[in-house]
Order: structure tokens, then C-alpha cells, then sequence
């Protein structure tokens, strides 16, 4: 008689999982289902779908080789009920079991969703992270600021990562400031690790042709890693090959180059096929042994320790509401160009073009190129926020929406950054070759030819002047701004207010 469902998520393809710790093989049945309701919550990038739909049924696989009993339902199973709760009512009908067990999903959708589910669901904690959610409710009580670098220290003194004795290894809790070299000529990057899809992959990528092929990016084509044992591979092949120039170049953007330096684990990382301390410590390992700079490894460890495992505390501390926020009040319309219809800016049109073949860009391309425009353009930050969910492979509710909503949108009004990350072109010009390729001129401060992110920045400052000239950061900005001529500043606001219109209106820009 079966007890009970045990039910993994497509993004819990752990073999640590708490719910499997829970379970008991002689008489628990897992079920794990491509439905519908899932793959289409949002319209994901057709690459996305296919990396969870092969990593999930080649794990369902090592968990029978492992000696559970499995009930799997594949999207194209003329059976499957089109939902997680209507596949569990269905395995329990079948089975007889009368209650779920589950570890908690990464989104407020999918929680309440089980947790009003018409069959008893046991939700247990996801401890598959270095934080627990009450660890991180603990930091942040009673602190009026909730500041990811001061949560970063208290992770690495609880893991001991990168520390001597009390003190940070180097003298320095923090080496960003060593991680800003703007790209130079010459510079020769490692190639990806590529794996070829076997015919179980395969299997997956004409089911999602046939079903998503009309969403937007590239489904060929498709390299990523599939299993733990790949994830690893992918992993080894950062820490040796990448990692001793991160640090110096992470930052950097550069025209054909989508990769650089980056370790482009997230994939596997918010899959579960990775494990985050895992990681850090083999970062760790290799500054130790000599093989990378602490510069490289410390960049690289905040990101996981620091950044990670930080935006889900704030994802679970602020609610379910958290989504919809608009403090600054933007309302226009993403622009056609997200999705692939043709513009003028270069930068705009190398993150993009990247993000549909590819369902990657790194984090300075979606914070500085696409994430900056939007915010400087006014753009709905729920829009922008739907639309970073669905482009990107890495792209789970839980990490994506503080990252857009908060660090890029300032949608939340400052609870993850102290002001808004926003700059004009000669930013992206310094830290990338964009520029050189463009239609607009970045030295251009107006008129027709001026680069719209120059325009859009004071546009941005002069419009928001009131919520933000306090701001003790932003001083200098608005200084610079209230020295420049009154028709120089005129002139500014008029252009920019002519190149949003005709953006509206859909022409070319």
C-alpha cells in the first residue's frame, strides 16, 4: 500500500532534497510531471523549457537506478491532467496515497498553489541553499537598511569561506574594486564546454518545437548541460580555465563574445543539479592552491554566498506583492526590440540578440544595457519584470524578481539598492566595444544623433528630482546637471522627450 506521493519539482533535481530525506522508497511513490501550467505561466524561452524538461527526465531515471518507485508523466502523455495538482490528485487515485509531501517551491505562485491543494501537502523547508529563509528573516530584523554586504560578512564568517581566523582572507571583505577592467584588445577567452544532446534530449527538443517553437528565442542550438555529472564537468571547467581572469573582467562586454569569463552555472545551479557551498568551495580551493587570484575567487563567492543566497531571502521576506511594485510610477510599454524587432542602439541589440540564441546574457548586460534603458525609459517595471522571467534559462521566480524588480527597476523603492542603478552611454562605452558599432554617437550629448542612454539619464534625473536629490549618491549627478547651461538642459529634455515618443509610436530607434 503506497503511503504517500513525494512530489519533485522540475527545479528540485537534487538527490539531497529534503523530501526525499523524508520519504521512505518501500513505500512512497515520487511523482514528478511536465504540465502545461508550468511551461506556460509566462511564454520561457523555448531553450529553458527544454534544459528543465531533459534534466528532469534523465533525473526521474537516476532516482528508479537509485531504487525509488517513480510515476513521471512526459507534456505530450495524452493522460496528463495539465497541472501539478491535477497530476497528484491523478498518482493518488492510482496509488491510493493520501498525502503529499513536497519541498517548497521557489515562488509565491506555486506555494499557495500547493498549499490550498484538495489533498493533504506537506511543505517542507528547501534547504538546499546556505541560508535558511528564517536565518535570513533573523538578519534582517529590526535593521533599517537590509544591505547585501553586511548579510555577505555574516555568511562568510558562518562558512568559514575565504576567512583567517576572524579576519578576511587578503584584508578586505570585498576586492569589487579590482573587478572593473574594461575589456582590452587582444584578449583571448576560453570556450564553453558544449554537449551534444543524446536521443532523450533530443526526444525533448521536437516535443518543444512542435509545442513552443513559436516562442520567442533560438531552441537550436541546444548545448546546455543535462545532468549533475555534466553540471560538475561545466564547473571544473570554470575554476580552471575562467576563473583566474573573472574577477578582472566580469564587468566587461564585448561584440560576438556572449561568455567572456563567466562560469555560466546558474542554469544548473537554480536547477538543483549544482549545489551552492559546492561550489563556493571549489572556488575557494583554488585561490588556496594558488591556480586564481582572491581578487577572482572573492568576486565569484559573493555572487553565490553574497548575491544569491540575499535576493531569496528578500524574494520570501517581502510577499507575494512584491512583483507588482511600482514606486517611481513607469508605465510604457516594453518596446518591440525586446523581443527581436530591429533598433538602432547596438548595445540593445548585441543583450538581446544574445538573449534570444542563446537564453544567457550576464549580469552587467542585463543590469546596465537592458535593465538600465528601461528603467531610464520609463518602461512598466512588471513588464520587464515578465519579460527577464521568460528570456533567460538561469530565470526562477525567486531570483529573478529582486533582481529586476529591485537592483535593476528600483520598482521596490530601495530595499535592495541604495539608489538606482542607471548611467548614461559612457558607461557601456567603457566597459564594452558597443559603441563603436552604433548608429547614435556616444560623445553625442543631444540632438538626433545623440546616444539615447545620455539623453534618457538626465530625462531619468530631471523627472525623479524630487524622490532623489537627497539621495547623498546622487548629489554629484544632480550638481552636474544644475551646472550645465539652461538651454543645453532645454535642448536635452526636448530631444529626449522626441526620441520616447517616437519610440512609442513604434518607429525604429
Amino acid at each position: 500500500m503506497v503511503s504517500r506521493l513525494i512530489l519533485v519539482l522540475g527545479d528540485q533535481l537534487s538527490l539531497n532534497l529534503s523530501s526525499l530525506r523524508e520519504a521512505d522508497k518501500a513505500r512512497d511513490v515520487v511523482v514528478m510531471a511536465e504540465v502545461a501550467q508550468e511551461a506556460e505561466y509566462v511564454r520561457h524561452h523555448p531553450k529553458k523549457i527544454a534544459l528543465v524538461f531533459a534534466a528532469m527526465r534523465k533525473f526521474a531515471r537516476k532516482l528508479e537506478d537509485d531504487g525509488w518507485s517513480l510515476r513521471y508523466t512526459r507534456l505530450d502523455d495524452p493522460e496528463n491532467a495539465g497541472s501539478l495538482v491535477g497530476e497528484l490528485l491523478r498518482r493518488a487515485e492510482e496509488t491510493g496515497a493520501g498525502e503529499v509531501i513536497v519541498t517548497e517551491p521557489g515562488e509565491w505562485r506555486l506555494l499557495n498553489t500547493l498549499t490550498d491543494a484538495p489533498i493533504p501537502t506537506h511543505l517542507l523547508p528547501d534547504d538546499r541553499f546556505i541560508a535558511t529563509r528564517k536565518r535570513f528573516e533573523d538578519w534582517a530584523e529590526g535593521r533599517k537598511a537590509l544591505r547585501m554586504e553586511y548579510f555577505y560578512r555574516e555568511m562568510r564568517r558562518e562558512t568559514g569561506l575565504l576567512m583567517e581566523g576572524d579576519d578576511p582572507a587578503g584584508g578586505k571583505w570585498n576586492f569589487d574594486h579590482d573587478n572593473r577592467r574594461p575589456p582590452k584588445e587582444g584578449l583571448e577567452f576560453p570556450q564553453p564546454l558544449s554537449f551534444a544532446p543524446d536521443a532523450e534530449t533530443q526526444a525533448v527538443l521536437d516535443l518543444v518545437e512542435t509545442r513552443y517553437g513559436d516562442n520567442f528565442g533560438d531552441l537550436l542550438p541546444f548545448d546546455f548541460a543535462t545532468t549533475r555529472a555534466e553540471a560538475l564537468q561545466v564547473l571544473a571547467h570554470f575554476i580552471t580555465h575562467a576563473l583566474p581572469r573573472f574577477g578582472d573582467y566580469q564587468d566587461a562586454m564585448l561584440e560576438g563574445q556572449p561568455y567572456l569569463f563567466h562560469a555560466l552555472i546558474s542554469p544548473y545551479l537554480n536547477l538543483g543539479l549544482l549545489d551552492p557551498l559546492e561550489v563556493c568551495r571549489a572556488a575557494e580551493k583554488a585561490w588556496q592552491e594558488g591556480a586564481v587570484p582572491i581578487n577572482a575567487a572573492e568576486g565569484f563567492i559573493r555572487q553565490i554566498l553574497g548575491w544569491r543566497e540575499y535576493v531569496r531571502g528578500i524574494y520570501f521576506l517581502e510577499g507575494p506583492e512584491y512583483v507588482a511594485r511600482n514606486v517611481l510610477r513607469h508605465d510604457r510599454d516594453l518596446p518591440a526590440f525586446y523581443w527581436g524587432a530591429d533598433t538602432q542602439m547596438n548595445c540593445l541589440r548585441q543583450a538581446i540578440g544574445q538573449t534570444q540564441k542563446y537564453a544567457y546574457a550576464h549580469h552587467i548586460q542585463r543590469l546596465m544595457v537592458t535593465g538600465n534603458f528601461a528603467l531610464l525609459a520609463g518602461i512598466d517595471p512588471h513588464q520587464v519584470h515578465e519579460w527577464y522571467l521568460e528570456v533567460y534559462a538561469d530565470a526562477y521566480e525567486w531570483v529573478e524578481a529582486p533582481n529586476t524588480v529591485g537592483m535593476s527597476q528600483f520598482a521596490d523603492g530601495g530595499v535592495i539598492a541604495s539608489k538606482p542603478y542607471v548611467s548614461s552611454g559612457a558607461y557601456i562605452n567603457r566597459m564594452s566595444d558597443y559603441c563603436k558599432g552604433c548608429s547614435y554617437s556616444v560623445s553625442a550629448k543631444a540632438g538626433k544623433k545623440a546616444c539615447p542612454f545620455n539623453l534618457l539619464y538626465w530625462h531619468f534625473l530631471d523627472r525623479h528630482r524630487e524622490r532623489f536629490q537627497g539621495n547623498a549618491r546622487m548629489r554629484n549627478m544632480y550638481a552636474t546637471w544644475d551646472r550645465m547651461d539652461a538651454d543645453r538642459r532645454e535642448a536635452v529634455l526636448r530631444d529626449a522627450g522626441n526620441w520616447l515618443r517616437r519610440m512609442e509610436a513604434g518607429e525604429t530607434v
